[in-house]
């Protein structure tokens, strides 16, 4: 019993760190302001700054939803592969341009904090299912 209790904190610890780095960028639905610290980029253009807005709202909700599989286990498997999905798919995109300014190195740094622990909780899901 001890161990099941300590596999599920370890879990629940990793889909939380997830969890954080992907509400982050929530900060920017507020102001344009916010999203020149996050991303290191004047949104100037309207349209970009709604679609850097919309963003923040997305990634809201894929925190809010690894934040949820915490307590709704049954819910972790689609939330550490959306999460997944959300943070090697910037990563790639990131590392296929030409270049990049050190705030999207910043967030290329979080996202490999964020696959690291989701590639680590998926692993102990996969691993030992009867407990998680």
């Amino acid at each position: 019993m001890k161990e099941a209790v300590l596999i599920n904190s370890v879990v629940s610890v990793l889909l939380f760190v997830a969890a954080v780095i992907h509400l982050l960028p929530l900060a920017g639905l507020f102001s344009a302001e916010n999203l020149q610290r996050l991303y290191g980029i004047a949104a100037t253009d309207t349209d970009v700054l709604i679609l850097l807005r919309h963003r923040a709202v997305l990634f809201a909700l894929l925190g809010t939803f690894m934040l949820v599989s915490i307590f709704l286990p049954q819910w972790r498997g689609v939330a550490i592969g959306a999460g997944l999905v959300s943070a090697v798919s910037f990563v790639l995109i990131a590392r296929t341009s030409a270049t990049y300014g050190e705030a999207i190195a910043r967030v290329i740094a979080a996202d490999w904090v964020a696959i690291g622990c989701l590639v680590a909780a998926a692993m102990v899901c996969w691993l030992r299912p009867s407990i998680v």
